[in-house]
């Protein structure tokens, strides 16, 4: 199964599971998978318990729905995330210049 079926099937889904993995929570946000780390390290969303930094990460469904109906919050995740892009694409350039 490809993820696109992966992605409409969980967003199909009528009971949502208490915690959801990195890849769940951007479908269930709407970003995408390799964003929800970006969101970590910005403070944005917070993973539950203490997981080792190579471990899978969960989120509480009840706090994804409340920032997926806060319009701030989804602005400044948002916001992160082109922050983020725009630092990295200066660096490249930076590099780029040096070279």
């Amino acid at each position: 199964m490809n993820i696109t079926a992966q992605q409409t099937e969980f967003l199909s889904w009528k009971v949502v599971p208490a915690r959801l993995d990195a890849t769940q929570a951007a479908w269930f946000l709407g970003f995408e998978p390799h964003e929800i780390p970006r969101l970590v390290t910005a403070g944005l969303l917070k993973p539950l318990g203490h997981p080792a930094r190579n471990s899978t990460k969960f989120f509480a469904t009840e706090t994804l729905e409340q920032y997926r109906r806060d319009e701030k919050w989804l602005a400044r995740a948002s916001d992160a995330i082109a922050s983020y892009w725009r630092e990295r694409n200066a660096r490249k350039q930076k590099a780029r210049r040096r070279a």
